[in-house]
């Protein structure tokens, strides 16, 4: 039976994503604390100080395991909805990531739980970011 978590992916992966916001600290603060049950760490941080080329005055590389894959960058443009999916290794770390995330001031925009129309394991919780981004973490294997 062709599942999503049996698939095997050919071609293109994302690789990294940037994630504009309108406070870089507050931002910055909020996504640590929220995405540390995921074992995301600030993998390294660029300043216009270090890279005077640099078009902001800092940028972060949220990852694990030493790889940025999530970068933050402030704009003073108007901002977007945006919806972010992470995967998640096991249900716990979904819990975990919507306690931390609302511990950390996010808005509560679906609790952790199955969400069977997508299919029968998909296991996700979402919470608004500062900016209102609806930011997910999801775990595709039963149970």
């Amino acid at each position: 039976m062709d599942t999503i978590q049996n698939r095997c992916y050919l071609g293109a992966v994302i690789d990294h994503l940037t994630v504009y916001v309108s406070d870089y600290a507050r931002s910055r603060t909020f996504y640590l604390a929220a995405l540390a049950p995921l074992g995301y760490v600030s993998v390294m941080e660029l300043t216009r100080a270090e890279f005077p080329s640099l078009s902001v005055d800092a940028t972060i590389g949220l990852g694990e395991g030493g790889k940025p894959d999530l970068w933050l960058c402030p704009s003073e443009a108007p901002l977007h909805p945006t919806h972010i999916a992470l995967g998640a290794k096991d249900r716990s770390v979904v819990d975990a990531f919507h306690r931390a995330a609302l511990a950390a001031g996010a808005e509560d925009n679906g609790a952790p739980g199955l969400r069977p129309h997508y299919h029968p394991h998909y296991y996700g919780a979402f919470v608004l970011d500062p900016d209102g981004y609806n930011l997910e973490v999801v775990c595709h294997d039963p149970v």
